[in-house]
């Protein structure tokens, strides 16, 4: 969850010919499958698309990812640079410590990703549904682990000669790291 200020704005009360100063507000946020899911219900195509979004597309997102009570678009029309930039970190930010090893890349097309079949993973390795809610990326390192966990995986089940490329490829990795020669 991301916590931002947006600042306040200044206002003339022609009525009293004075200027009011509105207090910031404080909102939270999530960049999480559920407002993955209300973006897509919305606009009816993939967000991991790659593809550009429209600036429109762009506002209904963050506005989805709004978890605060009560904030608008006229809130949010108010964002700072600051503010944006915050955003564009947390949602691409890993969130997590694991990380992988050298895994053997997929040959072939690569699956479109949408809600439906982040949710299909997330039944299929039961993960809980509460998880709709935590970072994006975390949950994709959590489907990945269940993945690589898994031993009815067939990409982890590697021919003699694919491990034995994989061991000369991290020896030698280990080797340059520890600036060493065996």
């Amino acid at each position: 969850m991301l916590t931002i200020t947006i600042p306040g704005k200044e206002l003339f009360d022609e009525a009293t010919s004075h200027f009011i100063t509105t207090e910031g507000t404080t909102i939270e946020l999530e960049h999480s499958l559920a407002a993955l899911s209300k973006w897509e219900s919305k606009h009816e195509k993939p967000f991991l698309s790659g593809k550009e979004k429209t600036s429109d597309e762009f506002w209904d997102y963050i506005l989805f990812m709004v978890i605060t009570p009560g904030v608008n678009s006229e809130i949010l029309s108010r964002m700072s640079k600051v503010n944006f930039d915050s955003i564009n970190d947390y949602v691409n930010s890993k969130e997590t410590a694991t990380t992988f090893s050298l895994l053997p890349q997929r040959k072939g097309r690569s699956e479109i990703v949408t809600a439906e079949v982040i949710y299909h993973w997330m039944v299929a390795y039961n993960i809980p549904e509460s998880w709709e809610h935590r970072h994006l990326n975390q949950l994709f390192t959590m489907i990945r682990v269940c993945n690589a966990k898994n031993p009815n995986n067939k990409q982890n089940k590697l021919s003699a000669s694919e491990r034995s490329a994989q061991m000369r490829e991290l020896n030698a990795q280990r080797l340059k790291e520890h600036n060493t020669t065996g």
